[in-house]
């Protein structure tokens, strides 16, 4: 852990010669940036991914920088639950970057006039919608796996957020004192949100919580005490479909600002432990140094994880830092 890679890309789908560490998090370049070509300007970032203590680290995540026509950044995480969780969120993670992007490339072709936003939206919804119907065709079965995904892309000052499930984007933002603060760009869909829980009982899903965690609703089959999933959105999870799970995700704008400094796309393994302040501040004194700010924010979930929860285990961690003004040549580090 804590080993940094300079990552070239030659195509704009995710491969295995890409991943380096564990192979969870990613750091990849668009595909018209070959060696022998000028490189672009690019938004500094950085992504950890920290397994926890199940067999397997069910998270990944990519961060795409030059992304899309090559003046974008996306990033993505990806929580995998289940089984086959694990490759759930990694075939979410290689498949929807580049789907995203062909979709938006589409768009693009149509004669009538649509703005940029409203265009990746479509693209948006579109690729997510696709992703879940190509899980159905995997030879791993995902009858109860599944991921979430919440992926950020910016283009220029534009911020387009699509989530699915409980994992969270954040916005480290100046506030009018000049000091850091947070903003929260994503609510966590879970069966606790009443809408949410309307919906999957609508379709006829049970809301309940278990005994042992009285505080947290969980889906359970109608007429049987499965599975238990812990959101109401997700890829995958192909027996709750029916049942109001969707892959559905909410999608949202923010016009970026002098004031907004830097975004952190995060799973849940770091917001049951740390506070969306805690995690800011840390990012923020890790200013001087953006590279190691993803890693900083990881480890000290882990730490927070072993502190409190001594007997239980770990989830997996991962967190991907954006910074949205200093900008460099195309370059950027994974920790894993």
């Amino acid at each position: 852990m804590g080993h940094c890679f300079s990552l070239p890309s030659s195509s704009s789908e995710i491969h295995e010669e890409n991943e380096h560490g564990d192979g969870n998090a990613v750091v990849c370049y668009g595909e018209e940036f070959g060696l022998d070509q000028d490189l672009p300007v690019h938004r500094l970032g950085s992504v950890c991914s920290i397994k926890g203590s199940k067999a397997l680290n069910q998270d990944n995540a990519v961060l795409y920088l030059g992304y899309g026509t090559g003046d974008a950044e996306l990033c993505g995480v990806f929580d995998g639950h289940g089984k086959n969780g694990h490759m759930v969120s990694k075939m979410v993670r290689n498949r929807l970057p580049s789907l995203m992007s062909t979709l938006k490339n589409e768009l693009n072709q149509e004669s009538h006039v649509c703005e940029e936003e409203h265009k990746w939206e479509k693209a948006c919804f579109s690729a997510f919608r696709l992703v879940d119907k190509e899980l159905l065709l995997q030879v791993f079965e995902c009858s109860f796996s599944g991921s979430t995904a919440v992926v950020a892309i910016t283009h220029g000052d534009n911020l387009l957020i699509a989530n699915l499930g409980d994992s969270r984007a954040v916005l480290g933002t100046m506030n009018q004192d000049d000091e850091i603060s947070a903003v929260q760009l994503t609510s966590d869909l879970t069966p606790d949100v009443p809408s949410e829980a309307e919906r999957i009982r609508m379709c006829k899903g049970r809301v309940l919580a278990m005994k042992t965690e009285p505080s947290s609703q969980r889906v359970w089959l109608p007429n049987h005490d499965i599975p238990g999933l812990a959101m109401s959105r997700a890829f995958g999870d192909f027996r709750l479909k029916d049942h109001g799970v969707i892959a559905v995700p909410e999608v949202s704008h923010h016009q970026i600002t002098t004031q907004d400094q830097f975004l952190v796309l995060a799973t849940d393994g770091v917001w049951d432990m740390l506070s969306n302040d805690e995690v800011v501040s840390l990012v923020w004194s890790s200013r001087k140094n953006q590279s190691t700010a993803a890693k900083l924010v990881a480890e000290a979930a882990e730490t927070t994880w072993k502190k409190k929860l001594k007997s239980k285990k770990i989830d997996d961690i991962t967190v991907i830092c954006l910074f949205l003004h200093n900008k460099e040549l195309l370059s950027s580090t994974i920790d894993t």
